[in-house]
């Protein structure tokens, strides 16, 4: 199976020259984590993600925040090759280039009707690659952004006194119960031309730096108020294949893992699964 065969061929794109306030608003109205950005001549020029204006908040121009030594594929590569690339370079998103020019974008999730297809008996706990930083239910919502961030992680279990999972956090659900209002964090960050054009769903994309920028202080909530409760999860024998199933019908992201004791184990991402390609 090659690429063209699984990637997105409709992409949004920024473009340069341009600006981070460009870059904020197609993340808040297309509800996406990042995107290509391309020349004027309509080749390939970079990437970036919400994590790249994140590293500088000061930063105006597009061209200094992006990555510009960002990889690409051709839509004639097989699937194994960007399986192997997004996990070699820990990717979560691969422009697709014909001719120098973008024509499509795979992510990990794309992978996952596949490695489901391949009714794979291997167990999940196989798969485990990204570290899992679990939570106290008590921790505030300010120190678990800073564990986020320092431990390099978009997702945490939350547990209780007694080391029992109870929920799961994501770095946009810290984001979640905050005094400010929508259409100011909109007009504030320059991003809102008409009041359709937005959600808060691709408003939680960017709400980080709209903190930052503003230098508003997170609410002083336990994160137990805004985790996502009983979380769906998986025991560690669990088939990868199983895992991708439900990753795919549920849309998640990440999947916390328990021990035949019931006692959390790991945490298993989207990008994880695609190793199930590589072997």
């Amino acid at each position: 199976m090659n690429i063209n065969d699984l990637m997105s061929k409709k992409v949004i794109c920024a473009s340069l020259p341009g600006n981070r306030t460009e870059v904020l608003r197609l993340l808040v109205t297309q509800n996406k984590t990042g995107v290509p950005v391309i020349k004027e001549d309509k080749t390939l020029a970079g990437f970036v993600t919400r994590q790249d204006i994140y590293a500088k908040p000061d930063e105006e121009q597009l061209a200094l925040v992006m990555r510009g030594d960002y990889p690409s594929l051709s839509p004639k590569d097989p699937i194994e090759k960007a399986a192997d690339l997004l996990l070699e370079e820990d990717l979560h998103h691969l422009p697709i280039v014909q001719r120098k020019r973008v024509v499509g974008i795979i992510t990990p999730a794309d992978f996952l009707g596949v490695i489901e297809k391949m009714k794979l008996d291997i167990p999940v706990e196989d798969f485990v690659r990204t570290p899992c930083v679990p939570v106290h239910k008590g921790s505030p919502i300010s120190v678990v952004d800073t564990l986020f961030r320092v431990a390099n992680v978009v997702a945490s279990p939350v547990l209780d006194d007694d080391g029992s999972l109870i929920g799961i956090v994501t770095d946009r659900d810290i984001f979640n119960l905050s005094d400010v209002d929508g259409h100011t964090a909109v007009a504030d960050l320059g991003i809102g031309e008409d009041e359709d054009s937005w959600t808060w769903e691709g408003l939680r994309n960017v709400m980080k730096l709209y903190y930052e920028v503003k230098h508003i202080k997170l609410p002083a909530v336990p994160v137990n108020d805004v985790m996502v409760k009983n979380p769906t999860t998986i025991f560690r024998k669990t088939s990868i294949s199983e895992a991708a199933a439900l990753m795919r019908k549920n849309d998640f992201g990440q999947l916390p893992i328990r021990d035949s004791k019931d006692r959390l184990f790991a945490m298993i991402y989207e990008l994880d699964t695609l190793v199930a390609l590589t072997r």
